[in-house]
């Protein structure tokens, strides 16, 4: 481990795109500077792709689809790749550890183990190489004797990552999109462009063929061609929701393939049975999680209005407490915030809940022992209306709003009045009245007495918080096309 500002950059070819199965040169001299968000000295530069190396990534892309080998795999082959990719990010876990802290501000203790958690999800769609149902006999209600349906490789993927969730993200897409057969150009996010560079290493370390994996990084304009391009046939996005309904309507105008793992504003609703204190300390542990920079962080808490003030002070107590510093620091409970833009966007924010009359009762300002660094302190709003910018709009940051509710009804009716969708739980000491709130909440995901977020089952959500699901089974199917074949006779194969 590296104090920040000690940093010798564990990447091979930074100034190089990984294409076609080799490392190339750039188009340009064109470069993207990282700055470490504790220390605001950059720690790191990479090449910046141009039009002609995005270019350059389809046409590779593309190549590898219709004439390589890898579409016409069986899934079980490719399963073997997954798993040594797997591997080949376990052995790379002390890499991730040092670049993710000084992308983003995340504890070097939870991004050591990054890689491992992102190597699991690569093996769990190995797995599943056995069991899902790639082709299965169906029985033909209009004619013909014999009928198929057969799910198929989509085709040339277009992956844009988060540069929050930068290797998590990467995997949430490649691992599904192999495993069903379609090659991908990862195209990375300027703020966090490591963890891409490092897949292209482990891709070629394992031998994979080329043009199965293309990795870029690039500003906004030249990402904007991998959507557009008529030989990308899906985009996989995971972001922010404005720029989502941008790729979206892009990939509407040529009806191409589109998921979308967007923003979220996510609810806690308080019953009126739930410990408080244990809540308290719970959501003030989740908010710490990359500095609340997690789409989807429960930043509403919804409590009935008889025990608000009673959870505000259990709360506080908890939250104001938490150690801001270093993330490399092993005391530190959570880090700063990815970037300046960041921190102004959170200060925004603050200053507006004030604004609008919502009641500041901790925090709200950089921390007094540090003078460097995109630092902010917890912060928590009281008395907060659910009209209020800061209970409706996504912030990015370690705020939390604390909203009465007259009753469980009206708790449930806040918690679903939002645009987002993302995530929600329940606290509460019966299960089973847990069950039946999760079952009211508009969500693709929902807890109970805890944050949860479990990408072996799914993860997306509703309304504006995304379109289709990321992780399982349900992950998979997004990048597999449905063709029904009804034949006169039955093949050999399913003769018994």
């Amino acid at each position: 481990m590296s104090p920040s500002g000690h940093f010798a950059v564990p990447l091979r070819h930074p100034e190089r795109f990984f294409i076609g199965g080799q490392w190339v040169p750039a188009s340009t001299t064109a470069t993207i500077e990282v700055i470490d968000p504790t220390s605001e000295e950059p720690c790191m530069q990479v090449a910046q792709a141009q039009p002609a190396d995005m270019d350059r990534a389809i046409s590779a892309a593309r190549e590898a689809f219709d004439k390589g080998p890898w579409p016409r795999l069986s899934p079980a082959e490719r399963a073997v790749y997954l798993r040594n990719f797997a591997a080949g990010w376990r052995k790379r876990s002390a890499d991730v550890g040092e670049i993710f802290p000084r992308e983003t501000g995340v504890l070097h203790v939870v991004a050591s183990h990054i890689a491992g958690a992102a190597a699991s999800e690569y093996e769990r769609f190995a797995d599943l190489a056995e069991t899902f149902p790639f082709e299965e006999r169906a029985h033909p209600a209009g004619g013909g004797d014999f009928g198929l349906l057969v799910r198929e490789p989509m085709g040339v993927v277009g992956a844009i990552t988060a540069w929050n969730s930068s290797t998590t993200s990467i995997s949430h897409k490649i691992a599904p999109a192999w495993l069903a057969g379609c090659t991908v150009i990862v195209k990375s996010p300027p703020d966090a462009p490591g963890e891409g560079l490092i897949a292209a290493e482990i891709a070629e370390e394992i031998g994979l063929p080329p043009g199965v994996l293309n990795v870029v990084t690039a500003e906004r304009d030249v990402s904007e061609l991998l959507v557009t391009d008529p030989r990308v046939d899906k985009i996989s996005f995971t972001g922010s929701t404005a720029t989502g309904r941008r790729i979206g309507s892009l990939c509407g105008q040529r009806i191409a393939r589109v998921s979308l793992e967007l923003g979220g504003k996510s609810a806690a609703v308080i019953l009126n049975d739930a410990n408080l204190e244990e809540a308290a300390a719970t959501l003030a542990s989740a908010e710490c999680m990359l500095s609340g920079q997690v789409c989807s962080s429960l930043t509403r808490i919804v409590v009935s209005r008889d025990r608000h003030d009673e959870f505000i002070d259990a709360l506080v107590a908890n939250f104001s407490q938490t150690r801001v510093g270093d993330p490399f620091e092993a005391e530190t409970q959570m880090g700063p915030l990815a970037a300046e833009r960041q921190r102004a966007r959170v200060e925004g924010y603050i200053a507006k809940g004030i604004e609008q009359g919502a009641k500041l009762v901790t925090g709200g300002q950089r921390p007094k022992h540090l003078d460097r660094g995109y630092f902010i302190e917890p912060t928590v709003f009281a008395h907060v209306d659910n009209g209020h910018v800061i209970a409706q709009e996504e912030i990015f940051g370690p705020v939390l709003s604390v909203i009465p509710a007259d009753d469980e009804a009206d708790a449930i009716r806040i918690a679903n009045d939002t645009i987002y969708g993302l995530n929600a739980s329940v606290f509460t000491a019966d299960v089973d009245r847990a069950r039946a709130v999760a079952g009211q909440l508009n969500s693709g995901t929902v807890g109970h007495n805890a944050w949860r977020s479990d990408f072996s089952i799914a993860f997306g959500g509703f309304k504006q918080s995304g379109i289709g699901r990321e992780g399982g089974a349900e992950g998979l199917l997004s990048y597999l096309e449905s063709k029904t074949v009804i034949l006169n006779d039955t093949p050999t194969k399913y003769l018994q």
